[in-house]
């Protein structure tokens, strides 16, 4: 070590000492610069600085460092005593702080201690009297025992005393011991039972090992030991009685489930299926019938369940009359294409909704809320009346309470006012007629009330119990009549629902939304709708997202016989399925795949060929008919199921239409695609294709047609249609002719020698040869010759010679029929 260790090396020092600073400027030019640093000087004050009595109080003003006065060295010495003070108070507070965690830690081991000390002596407490019990309850019997036996034998002599007593003290010696040794065998078996139980906190290691060597207990081995657990601190017999278990029973179930269902042991029940020839494993699955045989075999019962019942939670419960309240009559406007629903359906409202249907036609379902004069809410459906939209109609019959038959004065009963009256009649409600236009001057409204009688509708004034009434769309005549009349039929229906229950509804109409996805108006029949509830319709589910009413406002909820517009489905359901509301999104989610899967395999076994037979046979239907592919997409589930429907009516055995996709929403790339594979034209019905699938059309030829109305649309098809049939063939005669002479000619062969008796014979026409009106052969003229000279046509009275194309077998008396053909084109 050097002298100079631990000390510092004497040399002059000034204030400043020198240094170098690298500057870095743009472009990767730097600078050294010399600068100088002067050191901060720090003062501590020695330990007795500051103190009375411990000399001068501010130190000696020549080791004072330079331009530091009086009062700023005092100041500096006051700060540094605070800080000192400060931090023993903080140091102090800790220690507080620290001893008493230590006491409360200390405190709750001692009552934790003294708990499980409490515990363990109620235990004790409580098995040594169960014990004391026992062993009294045994020794009234044991002495019953001997009591009996006493009395039975005779008296003994004297000197046996101390023989009799022997027995008693032996016992008495034995007893303590017997007490001894129960109590040592239940404190170890308490202490293996402690042994089982896991102590303490789950830690990583155990998690991972799961505790049991890596191996995880079945559902079925928990339950065996809560049930050994249950017997033994009843103070039952440790071994296990068999209990009998109802086992539900799906159509297929996993071999490991089945165990579990049954509380038996894995092995077991493969063991068992092994040794009925099945070689499977827990994972595996089998079907009932064989899970039915094993469940059996275990003892236990057997409850047969299928995939379907998974809708039991929404099924029908019947309302207290108590809780029924009166609710709004639905009624449904009926009748023929153009007899004036909708625009009496305008005038009740004061409202224009014809305005808005193209060509004045109603397309979809309209559903409306209408209060009356005297105050009384009534819903209004009303239904389009062209043939195309029966099952719309048939839907709209379901969910109403009252039919308005509309008939036209002017008009009479027409064909879709007798599909109406029949969907009335099988949905079993009232009807009331409303003879509409009887402001023209050929309306006829007694011609109407006769022609009703064809189809069993007898109105009051023919002495029946049908209401009709003469009404006016234009002028407004009859109309408070007709409200009268409804209201007046709804108060003997005595219409009531329970509102205070899960909603229940019907889907009048749905629809895909651009910006709110996919639609269904919803017309509520039992209970509330309220925004947040979980349903499930059809094959579809979702959760409330907006309630929107007829007028187009946002609502909270929805009673009994309100239309409304429900947001928030996952999926576009069908036109006339039901809303049912269910208590859990799993529920509903459940439900819905299993309505997917039960109509998907509908629809395959529709589809599928069951035999080799069969399959041939549509095969050679099929080879004959042309068919005519198309796609439809519409704005509305219920148009495009009408669309669809009168698709299929189109065609004969011929030609047919087959709609290869119908949907709803805008035409998408994905359609044109499909239509390009097949091609199809595809037809839009009140929807436009997006920008994407019109490129896509436009680059692969896909003809695009936007129907607004669907007459126009069913009629277009048609014609497309009628362009596949094969043009129908049509014969025209135009002459006869008799042979006289049969002439051989050289390099011609046999010619007639005709007579024209009948009409015109022509060159390009055809002919046939008839030999005592029977025809030996059809075809065509070779030549045509009046005199030497080819001609195109002899008329009758005149001779010609004739000879056949390919046929020289003519004799004379023979007749040759002249006909002409043409092609017809026909139409569906």
């Amino acid at each position: 070590m050097s002298e100079n260790d631990g000390k510092k090396t004497l040399g002059v020092r000034g204030g400043s000492r020198p240094g170098n600073v690298k500057q870095s400027f743009s472009h990767g030019r730097t600078k050294n610069v010399v600068v100088e640093t002067k050191r901060k000087r720090v003062v501590v004050p020695k330990p007795g600085a500051g103190k009375p009595g411990g000399g001068t109080p501010l130190g000696d003003p020549s080791k004072r460092p330079a331009g530091i006065t009086d009062a700023e060295m005092e100041r500096r010495l006051k700060a540094v005593q605070a800080a000192n003070a400060r931090a023993a108070e903080e140091e102090a507070a800790r220690e507080a702080e620290e001893k008493a965690r230590e006491e409360e830690r200390e405190r709750r081991r001692e009552e934790a201690e003294a708990k499980a000390r409490e515990e363990k002596e109620r235990e004790e407490a409580l098995k040594a009297k169960a014990e004391a019990e026992e062993r009294e309850k045994r020794e009234a019997e044991e002495a019953a025992k001997r009591a009996a036996a006493a009395a039975a034998q005779p008296a003994p002599d004297e000197d046996s005393g101390p023989r009799r007593t022997a027995p008693a003290a032996r016992a008495a010696q034995e007893r303590p011991a017997r007490t001894a040794e129960r109590e040592d065998r239940a404190g170890k078996g308490k202490g293996r039972d402690d042994g089982n139980r896991r102590s303490g906190k789950l830690t990583l290691n155990q998690a991972l090992s799961g505790g049991e060597g890596g191996r995880q207990k079945s559902m079925a081995a928990m339950k065996r030991k809560q049930e050994r657990a249950r017997q033994k601190a009843m103070g039952g017999p440790v071994s296990r009685e068999k209990v009998v278990r109802d086992v539900q029973l799906p159509e297929a179930i996993m071999v490991g489930e089945l165990a579990n269902r049954m509380a038996e042991r894995v092995g077991d029940v493969v063991k068992a299926l092994m040794q009925n020839g099945m070689m499977v494993t827990q994972n595996q699955t089998i079907d009932a019938d064989t899970a039915e045989l094993i469940i059996e075999e275990f003892g236990h019962n057997v409850v047969r369940v299928s995939d379907s019942d998974v809708e039991d939670v929404i099924k029908e419960v019947e309302d207290k009359a108590e809780d029924l309240k009166p609710r709004a009559p639905v009624i449904t406007i009926m009748g023929h294409v153009d007899h004036g629903k909708t625009s009496l359906l305008d005038a009740i409202r004061n409202a224009k909704v014809v305005a808005g249907e193209a060509g004045g036609i109603t397309q979809h379902i309209g559903a409306y809320q209408v209060t009356t004069d005297g105050g009384q809410l009534l819903t209004f459906l009303d239904t389009p009346g062209h043939a195309a939209f029966t099952s719309m109609r048939a839907r709209g019959a379901q969910v109403t309470d009252i039919v308005v038959l509309v008939v036209a004065a002017d008009d009479a009963v027409m064909p879709q006012t007798v599909e109406a009256i029949s969907h009335a009649k099988a949905a079993g409600v009232p009807m009331i007629v409303a003879i509409n236009k009887v402001d023209k001057p050929e309306a006829d409204p007694q011609k109407v009330r006769t022609a009703l009688l064809q189809h069993e509708v007898i109105v009051e004034q023919m002495s029946g119990d049908v209401q009709d009434v003469e009404v006016s769309a234009h002028t407004g005549q009859g109309l408070d009549e007709l409200l009268e009349a409804i209201a007046l039929q709804a108060e003997i229906l005595e219409l009531k629902a329970n509102p205070d229950r899960a909603a229940m509804g019907a889907v009048i109409e749905a629809q895909l939304d651009v910006g709110r996805g996919p639609v269904a108006t919803v017309l509520v029949q039992n209970g509330t709708l309220r925004q947040g509830d979980i349903f499930v319709v059809g094959e579809q589910y979702g959760k409330v997202r907006a309630l929107v009413n007829d007028k187009g406002e946002r609502v909270k909820e929805a009673g009994p016989s309100v239309p409304v517009e429900v947001l928030g489905l996952n999926g576009t359901p069908e036109a006339g399925d039901v809303l049912n509301v269910t208590s859990t999104e799993a529920q509903a989610r459940e439900i819905a795949e299993y309505r997917e899967k039960a109509a998907k395999d509908k629809r395959a076994a529709l589809g599928a060929a069951t035999t080799l037979e069969q399959l041939m046979q549509r095969a050679k239907d099929d080879e004959n008919v042309t068919e005519m592919p198309i796609l439809v997409k519409a704005d509305v589930q219920g148009s495009a199921e009408a669309i669809v429907q009168a698709m299929e009516k189109i065609g004969n055995d011929e030609v047919r239409v087959r709609v290869l996709h119908s949907g709803v929403g805008a035409i998408t790339e994905s359609d044109i695609g499909l239509a390009e594979a097949s091609g199809a034209p595809v037809f839009g019905f009140n929807v436009r294709a997006n920008a994407p699938a019109r490129n896509s059309a436009n680059q692969k030829g896909v003809e695009i047609r936007y129907y607004s109305v669907i007459y126009d649309l069913v009629d277009d098809v048609k014609a497309a249609a009628s362009g596949l049939l094969s043009a129908e063939i049509r014969e025209t005669f135009i002459g006869y002719a008799q042979i006289k002479e049969v002439f051989k000619v050289s390099n011609v062969g046999k010619v007639a020698g005709c007579l024209v008796t009948e009409g015109v014979a022509r060159r390009s026409a055809g002919v046939r040869l008839l030999r005592d009106d029977v025809v030996i052969h059809e075809g065509t003229l070779k030549t045509l010759k009046r005199f030497k000279d080819e001609v195109a046509e002899v008329i009758s009275g005149q001779e010609c010679g004739m000879a056949f194309e390919n046929y020289d077998d003519i004799r004379p008396g023979d007749v040759i029929e002249i006909f002409e053909r043409e092609e017809v084109e026909r139409t569906l």
